[in-house]
């Protein structure tokens, strides 16, 4: 069994049922949606998501009707952004797998990521889920807003530190505040402890893309070449703006005049790189990822150890401290 099938185990049969329902939820009467909606339910991630619901929902209750309908809808929203996400960055792959505007063009693909949307709205408005539906909302709202504040800021390269973590908490950390949120309402319980699940989701997030950017400067495969790829699509990651922020004020016009028309150069990307990586931004970045991991398990010390726990614990450590 691999680590995420380990995780998965205290809530094996959960899980199970919690996938014949999405099914169920997925399913549509127009053709074309079906064959698209059975293509994304074949090339599935980890559905880590759904695992951050059921396991925070059993570590603080039983998990409930409620609970199988706070997955679906973390689900339906992660996977609509995805859709979303692959038409604005103008992808044709994601996992080495052709994305929906790749396979069915952009149109299709706007209006799937739509669909996905208001079905999962429509779900909880018709079983009275109201409070779920509050949290989904807040995350599609602060998703939206990370993602076009970095848009703006993006055109000048202009990104502070503190700008980059209002961007990825939006953005990324929101998403797995709601699950971990979503998964706590679902068994009945006070705002508060909703709220500290939110914290916890959203410190895991921003821990989780704090390690997306240092995997662009890891070794990839066997040629023990860095991707650079973050870099060459112009990304502001958290070691390129640490060394942004540590040169002379003429030193980071010349750079981020690189960075806007000549990245495409392989020597020119080559050069920073190495730069970000000799300023101690990889240093810096990987201390800002382990203070945010530590704040997010610092929420579950007052629990008693169970299997539960240690499978919530896992999953955090294995979703930040992965190699790819």
């Amino acid at each position: 069994m691999g680590k995420i099938d380990d995780i998965k185990q205290p809530i094996g049969a959960e899980l199970k049922r919690f996938h014949t329902e999405f099914e169920a939820v997925m399913k549509s009467r127009i053709p074309l949606l079906n064959i698209i909606t059975k293509y994304i339910l074949k090339n599935k991630g980890k559905q880590m998501r759904p695992l951050f619901v059921f396991l925070s929902a059993r570590l603080n209750g039983e998990i409930t009707d409620s609970t199988y309908k706070a997955a679906a809808l973390i689900e339906l929203l992660h996977t609509a952004t995805l859709v979303h996400d692959d038409v604005v960055d103008e992808a044709n792959l994601r996992r080495n797998v052709f994305t929906i505007n790749a396979l069915w063009k952009n149109k299709a693909a706007v209006l799937i990521g739509d669909y996905l949307l208001s079905k999962g709205m429509l779900m909880a408005l018709e079983n009275k889920e109201y409070q779920l539906l509050e949290i989904v909302s807040k995350a599609t709202k602060q998703m939206s807003e990370g993602e076009l504040l970095q848009i703006e800021k993006a055109r000048r390269l202009d990104i502070s530190e503190e700008i980059y973590f209002e961007i990825i908490r939006q953005k990324t950390a929101s998403l797995i505040g709601s699950a971990t949120a979503a998964g706590v309402a679902s068994t009945g319980a006070s705002k508060e402890l909703i709220n500290k699940f939110w914290e916890m989701g959203e410190n895991i997030g921003i821990a989780f893309q704090i390690k997306d950017d240092l995997l662009d400067y890891s070794n990839t495969g066997n040629t023990g070449k860095i991707s650079g790829n973050d870099l060459k699509e112009k990304k502001m990651t958290l070691p390129l703006i640490y060394f942004l922020n540590n040169i002379s004020s003429f030193e980071r016009r010349k750079i981020i005049y690189k960075i806007k028309y000549q990245i495409s150069n392989a020597r020119v990307r080559k050069n920073i790189i190495e730069s970000v990586m000799n300023s101690g931004g990889i240093e810096y970045s990987k201390a800002k990822m382990n203070e945010y991991l530590k704040k997010a398990l610092l929420t579950l010390e007052p629990y008693e150890n169970s299997e539960i726990k240690s499978s919530l614990v896992e999953l955090i450590n294995y979703s930040i401290l992965r190699d790819k």
